[in-house]
């Protein structure tokens, strides 16, 4: 296996997306931990009529510091119709994210510096979690070539000649759902992986197509969906997507919530209550950014922490 330095974005996009396989273990054993939940805040329901949001300054097509991401774009509904004010909490979305943003008071207050993330995993263990709003699943992404027009399915990649397969050069994040299937189709030895972190400010996740894949760096290359569709819509058609469907064994489709801090019952009602009255907004903002969507899970009572 290959192994190429991913950029900050990169791998703070990953550790969030792997996150998803060990939060629900982790949940419980947060919940119950040394010193409890903190208490409610007299702002944390918009009584001063500003929703706080904490967010990643460079992390498209979820967010920037623009206000251009998907995540921006659902913040502001949701601040519109809650009649609140819209400020953010920015810090990159690496490890120390949640500590640093909403668990961090504003110095000589006890005003915590934001109160809401607005893209978590389903269960995400550092805080509590509404229902989710996004279903979506990993991607491959190839060049829009001859060569690669049979590949309508990931199956069909494993199906090409196997000259033609054998020197493909296949860009994936270590830790991915992507490894184990490469591993189970003997591929991943022609894996180009993306671990680490450059420190970079001005890196992006979509580095991956918009740089390596359109090079010839890597010849395909296995992203989360959202960043996939987002990056793919952006090429002039030179690169197409093909989305992994659920499956057995391997997990590639994750649901994404929103965050808040434990204890705070009644703000993370609201918001959950928000979403669950406002879906079709929050699909149509999700859709314009050419995010491949599966349907949402049914609710169980049990499922909203």
């Amino acid at each position: 296996m290959h192994h190429r330095p991913a950029s900050g974005a990169l791998f703070r996009s990953l550790r969030f997306l792997t996150a998803c396989f060990t939060a629900l273990a982790a949940h419980a054993a947060y919940a119950q931990g040394a010193g409890g939940p903190p208490p409610d805040l007299p702002n944390n329901d918009g009584a001063d009529g500003v929703l706080r949001v904490c967010a990643d300054p460079n992390n498209m097509p979820l967010s920037n510091d623009k206000g251009e991401g998907y995540e921006n774009k659902i913040a502001s509904q949701m601040a519109s119709d809650f009649g609140y004010k819209l400020e953010y909490t920015y810090y990159p979305q690496r490890m120390g994210f949640v500590r640093n943003t909403l668990r961090q008071k504003v110095p000589d207050t006890e005003r915590f510096k934001c109160d809401l993330i607005i893209g978590v995993p389903k269960g995400y263990e550092l805080t509590s979690t509404t229902r989710p709003y996004l279903h979506s699943t990993y991607a491959m992404v190839l060049p829009n070539r001859p060569e690669y027009a049979s590949i309508k399915t990931p199956a069909d990649l494993v199906n090409l000649p196997p000259d033609q397969l054998k020197k493909m050069k296949l860009g994936i994040f270590v830790k991915s759902p992507a490894v184990d299937w490469l591993l189970r189709n003997n591929l991943i030895d022609q894996a180009v992986s993306y671990q680490g972190q450059s420190g970079d400010p001005e890196a992006f996740p979509g580095e991956l197509i918009e740089r390596d894949l359109t090079r010839g760096n890597v010849d395909a290359a296995f992203v989360w969906g959202p960043i996939a569709g987002y990056f793919v819509n952006r090429s002039d058609n030179k690169v197409r997507l093909v989305a992994f469907p659920p499956q057995p064994g391997i997990r590639f489709d994750f649901e994404i919530s929103m965050g808040v801090r434990y204890g705070e019952k009644a703000w993370r009602d609201k918001v959950d209550g928000w979403i669950a009255s406002n879906q079709p907004k929050i699909d149509q903002i999700l859709t314009s950014y050419q995010v491949p969507l599966l349907p949402l899970q049914p609710m169980q009572p049990a499922q909203v922490q």
